[in-house]
């Protein structure tokens, strides 16, 4: 498959390139960062870039170059953490409504669309607003707006898996709704999950950074994209203060769509001899 793709379609070739140096960079930030992220200078106050500052400085002398560096941690984290958590609680909760069905389908799903009625940015504002600016509160209230799209894509997948004929036989060899759902249905329900996962991860990026921006994310002095984007928005004329971190955002969601456009096409039979 990822062979395939490398081969064919150029834009998931980039995305994953464009994620594979990221994700890097996030793994080796304490090693590769030229200064201390959260050392002030205030000597060095607002350089342009330069040898000593490739990325220059912003307003407390900071190097925006190792923020940079060390706010991939933070950032990327987040939107690995937030799809992760949303696709299993979307999984199990869709998968359960949807294997049941009936009464207790439509009460669940109810609760689903529930969540989905709100805009989804107004939500996350309100959420981490009313807990209070935190890092864990962020991921809990991305976490909360996310999860119902993983359970209604999972509850129609379930929907129309559980009445192939390898489930009935499983029923009729006497296993159990445990063993059935997870080794039964779950498998072949999973490719869905992985390309939307994947879509979204770009998207969780750029949302957390947008509530950062808010200075709903992680709270200062920890570097992070959307801060330092928000930080560079008071000081216009010293561009380079929110170009770098906004270059991050970019960059990373950019490809996080490429890839999952690539294995969404790939995955899809009316797609695969496009690609």
């Amino acid at each position: 498959m990822i062979r395939s793709l490398l081969r064919r379609n150029r834009l998931f070739t980039a995305g994953l390139v464009l994620c594979a140096f990221w994700v890097l960079i996030a793994l080796l930030a304490p090693l590769i960062t030229p200064y201390d992220p959260l050392a002030q200078d205030m000597t060095a106050r607002f350089q342009k870039p330069s040898s000593a500052h490739l990325c220059g400085t912003d307003s407390l002398g900071r190097d925006i170059l190792s923020r940079v560096l060390a706010g991939s941690r933070i950032s990327i984290g987040a939107g690995f953490v937030t799809i992760l958590l949303a696709s299993v609680v979307g999984v199990i909760y869709g998968g359960v409504a949807g294997y049941l069905g009936g009464a207790a389908d439509e009460i669940m799903m109810r609760g689903a669309e529930l969540v989905q009625a709100f805009p989804t940015i107004i939500l996350a504002m309100v959420i981490s607003a009313a807990l209070g600016p935190s890092l864990f509160h962020t991921l809990l209230a991305m976490v909360i707006i996310w999860w119902p799209n993983y359970a209604r894509v999972m509850r129609s997948m379930v929907i129309q898996t559980r009445s192939n004929e390898y489930v009935e036989a499983a029923k009729s060899l006497g296993a159990s709704n445990f063993r059935i759902f997870f080794h039964e249905i779950l498998p072949n329900c999973i490719g869905s999950i992985v390309v939307l996962a994947t879509v979204d991860f770009g998207n969780a990026i750029l949302l957390f950074s947008g509530l950062s921006f808010l200075g709903l994310g992680s709270p200062p002095p920890a570097p992070e994209w959307g801060a330092m984007v928000s930080d560079g928005a008071n000081y216009l004329n010293d561009w380079w203060i929110a170009t770098f971190p906004g270059l991050g955002i970019l960059t990373m969601s950019m490809g996080a769509n490429f890839i999952g456009d690539g294995v969404r096409d790939y995955l899809d039979p009316k797609l695969r001899h496009e690609v």
